[in-house]
């Protein structure tokens, strides 16, 4: 896990297991001046902190172990009400479709641009 802004609503989690696709959305976000926490696994974020203080949370759908899905499962079995936004390089509409019933606020498909990712962070903010 790597950090800025602990407790701040205004932070994002980024949930993916691509280190380059952590480093450039942390970079992206921090440029438009949110706090990030970065996480490498489903299991490593959902054991943090952060992940109940955040603003929201940017997830990958397709990561080895816990998945997008089954994150989002676990954060509606924990009560936590984190609003997440999907993302995936894999664009399988079934997937996608299933993520915004279990309450997604929005579903990126990778490359998404800024403009796309910035509007659904501060569409999942006023959600929390």
């Amino acid at each position: 896990m790597n950090g800025v802004g602990a407790g701040d609503r205004a932070s994002v989690c980024i949930v993916d297991d691509d280190a380059s696709v952590r480093k450039s959305l942390a970079n992206l976000l921090r440029s438009a001046g949110f706090g990030t926490f970065l996480f490498a696994s489903g299991g490593e974020f959902l054991a943090s902190d952060e992940a109940r203080e955040a603003g929201c949370a940017l997830l990958d759908l397709k990561m080895p172990g816990l998945g997008g899905l089954e994150i989002q499962r676990e954060l509606a079995l924990l009560g936590w009400g984190l609003p997440v936004i999907c993302m995936s390089a894999h664009w399988n509409d079934d997937g996608l479709v299933q993520s915004m019933r279990e309450g997604a606020v929005a579903c990126l498909r990778k490359p998404f641009s800024e403009e796309a990712l910035l509007e659904a962070i501060g569409l999942a903010l006023r959600r929390r």
